[in-house]
């Protein structure tokens, strides 16, 4: 389950309303019962909105899959100049709850998938002028909070941000960025609706929309003069000028207070 791919498929959307031509990578090629959607009706939605798009159906864990869609994307339009990891799975149960095939699962989407489309992407975007990796995946912090509620997890979104901020240590000062996105407040998305309730998420939550503004704020800036960063979307927003944040309310009815998201104070 994609806890992220919500907030992606908006950001690709935000991009394609902008001209950009978006590559897809995902295994979705028929519906799953649970969550709606798949790689197609996303590639439509993104054509829709004014963008190229390439479906290329593969899964993130096997890395001939990775190969394939990097060299099918150069192909098709000549380069990379953006990168973002969005897949993710998520499992909350600690050592003695937790399956190992659960935690395998996290381990190789987040933390492997990571590391794996980033390097066959690497020398691609390293010819661009201006690139950008972005990962969705939260701050460091040594709270050990987050390590008693689900310590599987955390290593594995914490593994995507180190593997991040690496790439953006190593080749900082080069017209290469790479940066962390993470919501401030739960995003209303049908897999967290799944382990929350989906009113019960509508009522706390914002919608995907404020991180795929947030993420093009970030991919729009100059590569040199923005690296290394985990941002929080709300953050990014205020920074560019954004006061009003009703509109990415999902219930705008609703008077509860929003959710903060994990990982955050």
């Amino acid at each position: 389950m994609s806890e992220t791919a919500a907030s992606c498929a908006q950001i690709a959307l935000r991009a394609a309303a902008d001209g950009a031509n978006i590559v897809l990578l995902a295994k979705t090629d028929t519906p799953d019962p649970r969550l709606p959607g798949t790689i197609h009706t996303a590639a439509q939605a993104i054509r829709d909105a004014g963008g190229q798009v390439l479906a290329h159906v593969g899964d993130v864990r096997d890395e001939h899959h990775v190969r394939a869609a990097v060299a099918a994307a150069v192909e098709r339009f000549g380069g990379i100049d953006v990168l973002v990891n969005n897949a993710s799975a998520i499992a909350l149960q600690n050592p003695g709850e937790l399956p190992l095939k659960r935690y395998d699962l996290m381990m190789d989407v987040n933390a492997r998938g990571t590391f794996t489309l980033t390097s066959h992407a690497l020398p691609h975007l390293l010819r661009s002028g201006n690139a950008h990796v972005l990962t969705l995946s939260p701050r460091l912090c040594d709270d050990r909070r987050w390590l008693r509620a689900h310590a599987p997890y955390t290593v594995s979104k914490f593994a995507m941000t180190m593997i991040t901020l690496g790439v953006a240590e190593e080749h900082r000062g080069t017209a290469l960025a790479a940066n962390c996105l993470w919501p401030r407040t739960v995003v209303a998305t049908a897999a967290s609706a799944l382990t929350r309730g989906k009113e019960a998420v509508r009522r706390v939550s914002r919608t995907p929309q404020i991180m795929a503004d947030a993420a093009w704020e970030v991919l729009t800036r100059p590569a040199a003069d923005c690296t290394g960063n985990t941002f929080v979307d709300e953050e990014v927003l205020r920074e560019a000028g954004v006061t009003d944040f009703a509109p990415y309310r999902a219930d705008p009815a609703s008077s509860e207070p929003l959710a903060v998201d994990i990982f955050l104070d």
